[in-house]
């Protein structure tokens, strides 16, 4: 048997291809869609894509189940439990659970392990040359590492109410009868690590064991006490913002997201073909350079999406394709680097992409308005806007500052005052650049804290440890 974890750093996303090395079959359980790595890794190993499955209707990413039936003809299997309103709006074969999946010597079997969400499966795996137990569970959302999928997210994103209640309980059961039933020796493979909005303490550890999460994890001791009031207060305490794409994220992937086909290269586009979209307003520019790179001038009414670690998720938090309607054009160093981001940017739906420049020289030009932290106390500001998590505010923020975290903040723009400047800030300034830009496109005058609160906090500490005269 082969089993290769595919992880997306940018997402924290683990996808994996599962094959038999006897008959040459594989599938893909939970793709992304930019599949050119799958294809890459089964050819590599002489074998065919026969299967696509995933284990839920994903809330962080587009699903690329269909992407890849379409391009190599695997069979499509999705989940059929959790009742009607979680059934999928394409075809494919409906799992149950106990139903399996057979590729040679390999069987998946599906099991309904709902919480997280309803009709959640987790995949335990026998690799039927070698053993006629299973081995392996790939666990999806369900179990993490040192964590479980929050059952929140329905509420948060999805236009749920109070669905999180039941999810928690959900999530007791599915533990009780589903996951400690197994043996110890079980290895756990989750579709998510840390960095995941997912849970709020996923490990860094690419898997686990039944038997070392039973002794360790820090919802162990409730399940063998016995104790569900216990876990579902511990469970749903201190979980982080919901981006508010993730409601996007639900609905087109039980929709099933469209197929995206053979994509042609990225071209470079004209400076002048660029301005002049620039100046009508038909394309949006996206600088792609990290904040401290801009803050020395960018581009007119741009979008900061640095290209680094997290390109899907901070064009998620600026770029909506449903009310956003102009194509992107990138700033990227060559074409290599342009497909890249675009491959990325995928990922979250984000298709429209226009092409790419390799400078904004000729470009219309602007520098972002930056206040220091020791002008901030005499600053006629109508708001200061802390984008962190709810969770780093509470840990400590600027006086009188409003948390709207930088995920959700497109869609809350009632929250925010019509006329005036508005101060904002993060951790160290990079997920603000992002943030500030977007503001500054919907029409608003912002001015960002250089450093962000590590810069505030700093400048604070040494005001009180200055020397008195």
């Amino acid at each position: 048997m082969l089993i290769e974890r595919i992880y997306d750093e940018d997402l924290a996303q683990a996808s994996y291809l599962i094959g038999c090395q006897s008959t040459g079959e594989a599938v893909v359980v939970d793709g992304r869609r930019d599949i050119a790595v799958y294809q890459d890794l089964a050819a590599k190993n002489n074998m065919r894509i026969t299967a696509v499955t995933e284990t839920h209707i994903h809330a962080d990413y587009l699903s690329g189940t269909r992407e890849l039936a379409a391009a190599t003809g695997a069979a499509i299997h999705v989940s059929g439990e959790g009742g009607p309103e979680w059934q999928y709006g394409f075809e494919g074969t409906r799992l149950h659970d106990g139903d399996t999946i057979t590729l040679g010597n390999i069987t998946l079997q599906a099991l309904h392990t709902p919480g997280h969400t309803p009709e959640h499966l987790s995949f335990l795996v026998t690799d039927g040359a070698f053993s006629n137990h299973a081995g392996y569970l790939l666990s999806g959302d369900f179990v993490f590492s040192g964590d479980l999928g929050r059952p929140d997210l329905l509420d948060e994103a999805a236009g749920g109410v109070d669905t999180r209640f039941e999810g928690a309980k959900q999530l007791f059961r599915s533990l009780q009868e589903k996951f400690l039933t197994l043996p110890d020796y079980v290895q756990v493979h989750p579709a998510h690590g840390a960095g995941s909005a997912c849970g709020k303490a996923l490990g860094a550890i690419p898997s686990s064991t039944v038997g070392y999460e039973r002794l360790y994890s820090w919802w162990g001791p409730y399940l063998a006490a016995n104790d569900e009031r216990g876990f579902i207060d511990e469970l749903l305490d201190g979980q982080p913002d919901a981006h508010a794409y993730f409601n996007r994220m639900k609905r087109e992937n039980r929709e099933g997201p469209a197929v995206l086909g053979e994509r042609a290269p990225l071209i470079e586009l004209d400076q002048d073909q660029v301005a002049a979209g620039l100046a009508a307003d038909t394309v949006t520019f996206v600088d792609t350079r990290s904040a401290k790179d801009v803050h020395q001038g960018t581009v007119e009414r741009s979008l900061n999406i640095p290209a680094g670690a997290a390109i899907a998720t901070y064009g998620a938090w600026v770029v909506n394709p449903e009310t956003d309607t102009n194509p992107l054009v990138l700033l990227a160093t060559d074409q290599d680097q342009a497909q890249d981001i675009r491959d990325h940017l995928v990922r979250v739906g984000i298709d429209d992409v226009a092409g790419y420049v390799t400078s904004i020289d000729g470009l219309p030009a602007t520098e972002p308005a930056l206040i220091q932290p020791a002008d901030l106390p005499g600053f006629d500001a109508a708001l200061i806007l802390d984008v962190r998590n709810r969770t780093e505010h509470t840990s400590g923020h600027v006086p009188g500052a409003h948390q709207l975290n930088g995920g959700r903040l497109m869609w809350h723009l009632d929250e925010l005052p019509t006329d005036g400047t508005i101060v904002t800030y993060c951790q160290s300034g990079l997920r603000n650049s992002v943030a500030a830009s977007a503001l500054r496109r919907a029409g608003y005058d912002v001015v960002e804290l250089d450093g962000s609160y590590t810069a505030w906090n700093s400048w604070q500490q040494a005001r009180k440890t200055a020397p008195t005269t």
